[in-house]
């Protein structure tokens, strides 16, 4: 499995605002159950369609700043970037296939 790239309130208009393909960030904290429970289907995801998504993750209690900017109220919330601005938004933990469906406009370009 890939270890997904943890981007920060610094490092996020860089890594996620300027990128050239889409990015899910993945807005989580380890003292939650159901961001544990997603973590593989994502880490999987980024395996197999890293090529057309990046996936990250920012810890909301390392990072409040970037998590408030963007209203996340609860995690784990997964927020797509597409050309610095928020293009989908998943809220709460599903099954790999599940999120796969939710991104199919990211992925299948």
């Amino acid at each position: 499995m890939a270890d997904l790239k943890n981007v920060t309130d610094a490092s996020f208009e860089e890594d996620v605002l300027k990128s050239d393909k889409p990015v899910l960030v993945d807005f989580w904290a380890a003292w939650c159950g159901p961001c544990r429970q997603i973590a593989p289907s994502l880490e999987a995801i980024a395996k197999e369609h890293g090529d057309k998504i990046e996936i990250v993750k920012l810890n909301i209690d390392e990072n409040p700043g970037t998590a408030a900017k963007y209203g996340v109220m609860s995690i784990p919330t997964l927020n797509v970037y597409r050309n610095g601005e928020v293009a989908k938004t998943i809220v709460g933990a599903k099954p790999k296939a599940a999120i796969e469906r939710d991104l199919a406009d990211f992925i299948s370009e």
